[in-house]
């Protein structure tokens, strides 16, 4: 084998090996790091509420949760459940929001049929099920709409986002991180498919399907 050919195989090796590198980092599965909301001089927003009662405000108890929730390790798969709230190894991205909020008081399945009933004409649904309503994005897209702080859907408005937010794509739906990449964007926390690697990830300058951006007032 001629030095020509050497060279031509080891220049596609590394760029084959480049391109692997990139779409793993860009897939989250190489770790990216992570800056506080120190380095960029952003104030860390603390709720006047506390739902609770447990001394932690609303904002940090549902940060604390969903990292509670997601430290279960929970697999990805849709099923039903007759209480509701998912009670084995199973979840989806709405069980992260739900675990979040429960953690800090606020039954998510309770407050979404209680609103459903009592403004039904802003939902698209034709049979109520409490088990399950609470746990579809159009739904909780809804509810948020109406009973929370609605905030910019821009990524880059950075000091607006702050960790314990929600946050809505068109098809799912998780909590923001209170870690940030280096241009301040905020990590999202979230449960998306069965291959995902962390629940943490560094996806939302990637997203163009933001359709809502809330915090529980």
């Amino acid at each position: 084998m001629n030095k020509k050919i050497v060279t031509i195989l080891l220049v596609s090796f590394l760029i084959l090996s480049a391109i692997i590198i990139w779409l793993l980092y860009t897939l989250n599965y190489i770790p990216h790091r992570k800056y506080s909301n120190e380095v960029f001089n952003i104030k860390t927003y603390t709720s006047s509420m506390d739902k609770d009662n447990d001394g932690i405000d609303d904002q940090t108890d549902i940060l604390n949760s969903v990292r509670e929730y997601i430290k279960t390790n929970p697999k990805y798969k849709s099923k039903y459940y007759a209480g509701g709230y998912p009670d084995d190894e199973y979840g989806v991205c709405t069980d992260v929001v739900a675990f979040g909020l429960k953690g800090a008081g606020y039954d998510l399945m309770e407050l979404v049929n209680e609103d459903i009933k009592n403004n039904r004409n802003n939902y698209n649904i034709d049979i109520i099920d409490k088990n399950i309503d609470f746990r579809r994005v159009q739904n909780l897209k809804i509810y948020f709409e109406n009973n929370a702080i609605s905030l910019t859907t821009d990524a880059y408005d950075i000091e607006n986002w702050q960790g314990g937010d929600i946050v809505i794509f068109e098809n799912h739906i998780g909590i923001v991180s209170n870690n940030r990449n280096r241009n301040g964007v905020t990590f999202i926390i979230h449960h998306a498919n069965p291959l995902q690697k962390y629940y943490e990830e560094d996806i939302l300058e990637l997203r163009e399907d933001i359709v809502g951006h809330y915090r529980i007032s």
